[in-house]
């Protein structure tokens, strides 16, 4: 038996919102042991990462798209939270050619491919955990915040947001760029689809590990729904949420989150 294979033998299933397992406070739950392996699995298929995703059509004009929904001025300090090898730090690089860009990820080996990128040459690429980016050195505060497809990869996701909002400007606006199916049977279906037909066998075709893609499809699977995770923004402290839909096959399927600090400094 393969390393891969007894990896795919002992990997914990992600419990369903609605499953008994879903009552353990999150922070110590399987599912997030499971999360805080993440990094580890995405090092063991950052080579590969880049070329996986340009076969998902609609990929990268949806992250210009989400980018540009952060609607920041000239000059602006903008973080991109979980910035993997660059893909939605190049997003925001286009979108914005004059914004001072931090960048952030939990993955070294993901960071390193970021860093080669002449396209990124100049731009501060920090390995740190996203949960709270302070630890990691990084600093705010920041006009905007880009984070894809990472807060649903992060064990405890509240005190993550509560952190972000601290690092915002008042006023300041983040998106979330992120996948979210729970509330849509169609969607799920799709998304289901997708995972079994094209993107865990392209991830063991292309990486020859599929475990980071398996928990790919059932860590989406398990996210909040739109409007749950709306909810969970406003607790966090967040104004003016909303949801912005993508199109193509990712209607439904994919979201940008959008959200504002408050406009004035909070003393807690």
């Amino acid at each position: 038996m393969s390393r891969t294979d007894r990896r795919l033998l002992t990997e914990p299933s992600l419990p369903n919102a609605s499953s008994p397992e879903a009552i353990v406070p999150e922070a110590d739950s399987l599912e997030a042991q499971r999360k805080r392996e993440v990094p580890r699995d995405f090092d063991d298929v950052a080579d590969t990462y880049d070329f996986l995703t340009g076969l998902n059509p609609g990929y990268h004009r949806h992250l210009r798209l989400s980018a540009e929904r952060l609607v920041l001025p000239r000059g602006a300090r903008v973080l991109d939270l979980c910035c993997g090898t660059g893909l939605s730090t190049e997003a925001l690089r286009v979108t914005y050619p004059d914004a001072d860009i931090v960048g952030l990820d939990a993955s070294e080996g993901m960071l390193a491919v970021a860093r080669r990128k002449e396209v990124l040459a100049g731009i501060d690429f920090v390995h740190g955990d996203a949960t709270d980016p302070r630890a990691a050195g990084v600093e705010g505060p920041f006009d905007g915040i880009l984070m894809a497809y990472g807060i649903r990869n992060i064990a405890d996701p509240d005190r993550c947001l509560r952190n972000l909002r601290a690092l915002l400007a008042p006023g300041g606006r983040i998106v979330f760029h992120e996948y979210s199916v729970a509330e849509s049977l169609t969607a799920r279906a799709v998304w289901d689809a997708v995972c079994y037909g094209i993107i865990i066998p392209g991830g063991l075709v292309t990486a020859g590990d599929a475990r980071i893609y398996r928990y790919l499809r059932q860590s989406v699977v398990s996210f909040d729904g739109v409007r749950a995770f709306e909810a969970r923004l406003a607790r966090a402290g967040f104004e003016r949420v909303r949801t912005e839909p993508m199109d193509g096959w990712q209607r439904n399927v994919l979201h940008s989150f959008v959200a504002h600090a408050p406009s004035q400094v909070e003393r807690e």
